[in-house]
């Protein structure tokens, strides 16, 4: 059970990393218009580092803000920001390439309709979609299909918000000072239970990447120059990359499965993080052409942050060198 309190960053309530504020900006879905990707290129660019940071819930990071005001300000002319209360648990993940973003849109609001909703820890996520049902959410939708805590509860759903609502609000009832579902003792069941009667069938769950290719743009170690892409709509995938229209020039980014890059990721390392051992982008850039399989993680210390789901090799920064850990 977690002795502290949740303080995953916000758009509204900077984190203070060792490079300034840090602005986490959820986007459910990863959906975003043209416009709305051009101010928060432009907020990176006049306000931050000049980088936007990709995340492995599709949501994204400015790093170097002096000051989160004028962001948050940008943010709710563009309708990125609708709840200032609810801002930090608009964690809805979507498969990317699935036409799913209007089920989307309904959760967040129904989601930042409810008061108590507000109070959610910032690491509770829900996902819509098969490719990514394996990312082991709270609650999840694949058709009719009620996912909890990462597995097929078993139950199928008519109104597909109105049971991510009622499970949120249960979750909420009994998870004590718990950050996850999976955290709740015999949580699963007694959610079930509340809701309705299991079928005998159970989906199986798992993740499918968006693989790079002319749609698909992946962004090295998800660290993406604020300068690219002007006016262009993109969505957001769980693995640092971008759907982006056909055509659109990908200068900067990679959409060969073939690349080097694909499959690795890195936290932000130094000098932007106080805890970490090591320039970790850096490092793995370096390494980058390194023959590997699967995914390749690196971590400059052992909370191993922005790990992705699944089976990852890891590079874990130890102050003198690295721990290989598969």
């Amino acid at each position: 059970m977690r002795a502290h309190p949740d303080a995953c960053p916000g758009a509204v309530d900077l984190h203070q990393a060792a490079d300034g504020g840090l602005a986490r900006i959820r986007v459910p879905g990863g959906t975003l218009t043209g416009a709305q990707w051009d101010v928060l290129r432009n907020a990176a660019l006049e306000l931050g580092s000049g980088f936007l940071e990709l995340t492995s819930r599709a949501n994204l990071q400015i790093r170097g803000l002096s000051s989160g005001l004028e962001l948050s300000g940008r943010l709710r002319a563009a309708g990125l920001l609708p709840s200032d209360t609810h801002e930090r648990v608009r964690n809805i993940v979507a498969a990317p390439l699935e036409d799913n973003q209007a089920l989307v849109d309904a959760i967040d609001q129904a989601i930042c309709a409810r008061p108590e909703l507000a109070d959610l820890p910032g690491r509770f996520l829900v996902t819509v979609g098969a490719a990514v049902s394996g990312l082991g959410a709270d609650i999840g939708l694949v058709g009719d299909a009620l996912l909890l805590a990462g597995r097929d509860s078993g139950l199928r759903v008519t109104d597909p918000v109105g049971a991510v609502i009622e499970a949120a609000l249960l979750f909420q009832r009994i998870r004590g000072s718990a950050w996850r579902l999976s955290e709740v003792d015999d949580g699963v069941r007694k959610i079930t239970e509340a809701l309705g009667t299991p079928a005998d069938e159970r989906l199986a769950v798992g993740v499918t990447p968006a693989i790079p290719g002319p749609t698909v743009a992946g962004v090295p170690l998800g660290r993406l120059d604020a300068r690219l892409l002007p006016g262009v709509p993109v969505r957001i995938t769980p693995w640092r990359s971008l759907v982006v229209p056909p055509g659109t020039d990908t200068t900067g980014l990679f959409t060969s499965p073939d690349s080097p890059w694909h499959g690795v990721s890195a936290c932000t390392g130094m000098p932007g993080c106080a805890k970490s051992l090591s320039d970790v982008r850096a490092d793995a850039a370096a390494w980058i052409g390194t023959p590997h399989e699967g995914l390749v993680h690196w971590s400059g210390c052992s909370r191993r942050c922005g790990r992705p789901a699944g089976d990852v090799v890891e590079f874990v920064a130890t102050g003198d060198g690295y721990e290989e850990i598969r």
